[in-house]
């Protein structure tokens, strides 16, 4: 029998107990199914033992990450709970990385990774943690900002994020709790006009929101600097133009660039610093399922690099 394993990460005192509760309590998510709750990180808020048994929810806490989740502890849980479902509060100071890495019980299987976000500090950490954070959202299949105030600019925490993990869905909660959209007032860029001119500074914010959201820009007259990589890989003469990012440390660069479709872009040197200026199409690629942003119609024109060439939020 296969056993669903929800893993929940972040940070102490960033939502993962308030969460886990919420979801146990959710008549859609648990219909009395028999879980095993290995907490690995206690904080303030703790979860009810009385109420967990109503749940059929069995808690195990677990303070040592080499003993506790090694194999033979796992499967000697296993076997006392045979669990048809495991729930993880992840200690937030621990990596995930090596969590995926542990040899589990027969059966287990990832079914999602979900991370929550404290919004009121996200900023101070992507400032002063961001090797931390990285490792606590990189494999995230689901990102939860939660107490997002007036003050919160969502498309700074969807920016940086995006820098580490691309395919995560990224949810906003207000201080109540409740589901917010991030609006196209929180992003730099006047969508009532047909050109968008993407300043240095905005390039990462844009290319992160093109990259949710492509169908935005479709039709829209793009123009921003790049570094230029042409490539014989497709039927079309396509070139890569974008910047890298500075993911989690210096030695963990990313490319983060379009491809533009320029007949002209072939006598380019791989590295060249260009301006582009071009049409927004939405195209589909039928591998990921999903559509994505390319420029066309467009003019490269070779310039000098900008003075901050490495991508910031």
């Amino acid at each position: 029998m296969n056993v669903p394993v929800y893993l929940f990460t972040g940070f102490i005192e960033s939502g993962k107990t308030t969460l886990i509760d919420e979801t146990l309590h959710d008549e859609a998510f648990n219909t009395g199914e028999k879980t095993l709750l290995l907490v690995l990180e206690e904080g303030i808020e703790e979860f009810d033992p009385k109420k967990a048994k109503e749940l059929n929810t069995h808690i195990e806490v677990i303070d040592d990450f080499e003993k506790g989740m090694s194999f033979e502890h796992l499967k000697e849980l296993n076997d006392f709970y045979t669990p048809e479902r495991v729930m993880i509060e992840y200690n937030g100071t621990w990596k995930v990385e090596d969590f995926l890495k542990l040899k589990v019980p027969a059966g287990w299987e990832i079914a999602q990774i979900v991370a929550t976000v404290d919004a009121s500090t996200a900023a101070n950490y992507f400032a002063n943690m961001k090797s931390f954070m990285y490792e606590q959202l990189r494999f995230a299949d689901l990102i939860i900002f939660n107490r997002c105030d007036k003050s919160v600019k969502k498309s700074f925490l969807r920016s940086n994020v995006r820098a580490y993990n691309r395919m995560a869905q990224l949810i906003y909660e207000n201080v109540s709790g409740e589901i917010e959209e991030l609006g196209e007032d929180e992003l730099p860029f006047d969508f009532s006009k047909d050109r968008i001119n993407i300043e240095p500074d905005d390039y990462g914010i844009w290319y992160m929101d093109a990259l949710d959201h492509p169908r935005k820009y479709k039709g829209k007259t793009l123009s921003f600097k790049g570094i230029a990589y042409p490539t014989t890989q497709f039927d079309k003469p396509i070139v890569a133009v974008g910047r890298f990012a500075m993911v989690c440390c210096a030695q963990d660069r990313q490319f983060m660039g379009v491809g533009v479709v320029d007949q002209t872009g072939k006598g380019l040197n791989p590295g060249t610093w260009v301006e582009v200026t071009g049409k927004a199409r939405v195209d589909f690629d039928p591998e990921s399922n999903s559509e994505y942003l390319s420029i066309y119609q467009s003019k490269l024109t070779p310039c000098r690099p900008i003075e901050n060439q490495d991508v910031t939020f």
